[in-house]
């Protein structure tokens, strides 16, 4: 019989010793015993330490196992987070963009039918010229101040609105010639 099942097996041990070994061994020497009085079964002091210590000892590892298992929990749940965060940035950025594209389109049609004589190509090099002393005016109020060198002046102006409509237009010429 294991040790510990001793403890849950006090009734069957008392029933043991009383019918088996009471009633025999002292019924030789004429006496009966009625009843066993077994309030509890109590080891040594050293038993009940080692005991003690591997009830710890299992307990910990189970909390141990069960602490694994959480942060495995939350590490999933912030990778979630984080993937959903990035898609939803990536779609206020597309909308941003679509919102860009929607305003500079009105504005082009706007500025064309009230300012007769202009065309969507002078209209564009207006905003571009905008545009840039707006960014040049954020850089100059950014409290993270540094240094920047951007070439100055009206042609410099038009020739960076050229980059970017060539640049435009040879990804458009790419993705037609890759389809």
């Amino acid at each position: 019989m294991c040790f510990f099942s001793t403890f849950y097996e006090a009734i069957h041990i008392i029933y043991h010793i009383e019918s088996e070994i009471m009633y025999q061994v002292m019924g030789e020497y004429g006496y009966s015993i009625e009843h066993i009085l077994m309030v509890d079964i109590i080891p040594d002091s050293s038993v009940r330490k080692a005991m003690n210590e591997i009830n710890a000892a299992q307990r910990l590892q189970l909390a141990s196992v069960y602490k694994g298992e959480a942060e495995k929990i939350l590490q999933v749940k912030r990778a979630e987070a984080e993937a959903e965060a990035k898609y939803l940035g990536g779609v206020g950025v597309a909308r941003q963009r679509q919102a860009i594209t929607d305003g500079l389109r009105e504005n082009i049609l706007n500025f064309s039918h009230k300012v007769e004589g202009t065309s969507a190509k002078e209209v564009m090099d207006l905003i571009m010229i905008t545009q840039y002393f707006d960014t040049i005016k954020d850089l100059g109020n950014s409290s993270k101040n540094t240094t920047v060198f951007i070439p100055h002046g009206p042609g410099h102006v038009r020739d960076i609105g050229e980059q970017i409509r060539n640049g435009l237009m040879e990804a458009a010429s790419a993705k037609v010639n890759v389809e």
